[in-house]
């Protein structure tokens, strides 16, 4: 499996395009912004993109995830509770504008020949979810290096991410952790660092 991070937007989300070297299959994880640079990427490397998926429905992570799902014409998966029909509401959630997919917890999604299993982490958002594929974990903005995300915006509930810290915490062995902003990590450094997803342990 090759992990390609690609930091856009003003934000700097981490858009990561996971790629199968067997089959040249890829996904794009988070393409918040900048569809001309992560499609050149695709391009230049010869990679075939099956399908763009969505830790969440926030704006900086899903700027481009039209323009990359329409160039290849692929689905785009994303937590039912992170969409809307109003685009005047795409801020905090996305509007989807071709094939959609909803998924939840325990999902699998094969790519090539990788398999991406979906964990349902609200918290951040409604429907914010993290992906466990081979020995790497994909957080978007549940959890980051050293910290965890935002539970003060529309839609956050912080009792969830709680639940969902724990959850993560709970998970076996140590895979690389590629959150939605910032640097990677690995889930033991995490347990031992992280003061939220500490204390998540503790309270569950």
């Amino acid at each position: 499996m090759h992990i390609q991070a690609i930091p856009v937007g003003r934000l700097l989300t981490n858009c990561y395009v996971v790629t199968d070297p067997e089959t040249k299959a890829c996904v794009v994880i988070d393409p918040g912004d900048e569809g001309p640079g992560i499609l050149h990427y695709i391009r230049e490397t010869g990679l075939t993109p099956q399908a763009v998926f969505l830790t969440h429905g926030h704006y900086d992570h899903t700027m481009a995830a039209d323009d990359i799902a329409s160039e290849w014409n692929i689905p785009v998966y994303i937590g039912k509770g992170d969409v809307t029909d109003d685009v005047r509401n795409s801020h905090y959630r996305y509007a989807p504008k071709g094939e959609t997919r909803f998924w939840k917890e325990g999902d699998m999604v094969e790519v090539g020949n990788l398999k991406f299993q979906v964990l349902a982490t609200p918290g951040h958002s409604p429907g914010s979810v993290c992906l466990f594929v081979g020995n790497s974990l994909f957080t978007g903005d549940t959890l980051f290096r050293d910290d965890c995300g935002r539970t003060d915006l529309p839609g956050s509930n912080p009792n969830m991410m709680i639940e969902s810290l724990a959850k993560i915490e709970k998970l076996p062995g140590s895979p690389d952790v590629y959150p939605g902003h910032e640097e990677s990590s690995t889930l033991d450094r995490e347990r031992r660092f992280n003061h939220y997803l500490r204390q998540a342990a503790l309270r569950k």
